[in-house]
């Protein structure tokens, strides 16, 4: 009887762990599925360099949710500096530029939240044209394989033992330049 009930209680214990979502869907979640959705690209040569890049695209959203978590972080770091700075300088002005209500003494909050805006939209404008010259950078690596072949392709951009992340590497130096080290050594 007692094993019976701990077996149906492990089950059931299985049960809604497996059921239970993996992450949550927040905002940099979100955002980062889109990023990695526009990254990957829907020609053929994108979805290679991408799955040579990231290998699954869970992980890319990892990666990318990671980075937008940090980029929001330091907009919002750097955005409440600019404004103590900026109310430090002229008080009145500054409550008078920035606050809403009858008082103004919302106004450093407006200020935060105004410049931080300003310096994520920076950021996702980057990472927009980013994953432009990452598609690009796919394209052109693809016209260049079929060109001089799969194996000058190899020999010239290859750089493990059976070089097979010649792709890889050959997008990597279009999108980043030439001179791109790889922090991961891939």
């Amino acid at each position: 009887m007692n094993k019976t009930l701990i077996v149906l209680a492990a089950v059931a214990a299985l049960t809604v762990s497996a059921s239970a979502p993996a992450k949550s869907t927040g905002p940099h979640a979100r955002a980062a599925v889109a990023e990695c959705k526009a990254e990957r690209g829907k020609s053929r040569a994108s979805r290679e360099a991408f799955e040579a890049l990231y290998h699954r695209f869970g992980r890319c959203v990892r990666d990318k949710a990671a980075e937008d978590k940090a980029q929001a972080k330091d907009a919002l770091k750097n955005a409440a500096k600019e404004c103590k700075a900026e109310r430090k300088e002229d008080p009145a002005g500054f409550e008078e530029r920035y606050g809403t209500n009858r008082n103004g003494k919302n106004a450093f909050g407006k200020c935060v939240s105004s410049k931080a805006k300003q310096r994520k939209a920076g950021y996702d404008r980057r990472d927009a044209q980013e994953a432009k010259d990452f598609r690009n950078a796919a394209k052109e690596c693809a016209a260049e394989r079929k060109d001089i072949g799969r194996k000058a392709f190899a020999d010239k951009y290859g750089t493990n033992r059976n070089k097979r992340n010649a792709f890889g590497k050959c997008v990597s130096s279009k999108a980043h330049g030439e001179h791109y080290v790889d922090p991961f050594g891939k």
